[in-house]
């Protein structure tokens, strides 16, 4: 279900895809975090067989019929890091990144931590 602002001039309506695209760049954007785990691991693998970049992968985001977003990040943190810490930033980052993008307050932000790496940066 899109999620849908009435306006004075008339209505907008944002796509599920278009909300877990915004929330994915904000998520890369946090520090900690080396990936996203995908939870559609065939749809997936087939994008990046063809070279396609999804940053929407490991974002799910369910909208309800009273219009409230919840969003949910699977994600890979980086070895050594406080993971109670990047989960905290990442759900402060995806809150204020959809509400300015998308203007939609976010009820929840779940973090399911699936995988720990080494980061290639360190």
């Amino acid at each position: 279900m899109p999620k849908t602002f009435e306006t004075e001039l008339g209505q907008v309506t944002v796509m599920e895809e278009v909300i877990a695209t915004v929330a994915g760049y904000a998520a890369m954007d946090c520090y900690g975090l080396v990936g996203m785990a995908s939870r559609r691991q065939v749809k997936d693998s087939l994008t990046e067989l063809l070279g396609r970049d999804n940053p929407g992968r490991g974002v799910e985001v369910r909208i309800d019929e009273n219009g409230d977003v919840e969003v949910d990040l699977y994600i890979i943190v980086s070895y050594g890091t406080n993971i109670y810490e990047v989960a905290q930033n990442l759900r402060e980052k995806v809150r204020y990144m959809l509400q300015e993008s998308v203007g939609s307050e976010v009820s929840r932000v779940n973090i399911y931590v699936q995988g720990v790496r080494v980061s290639s940066n360190s």
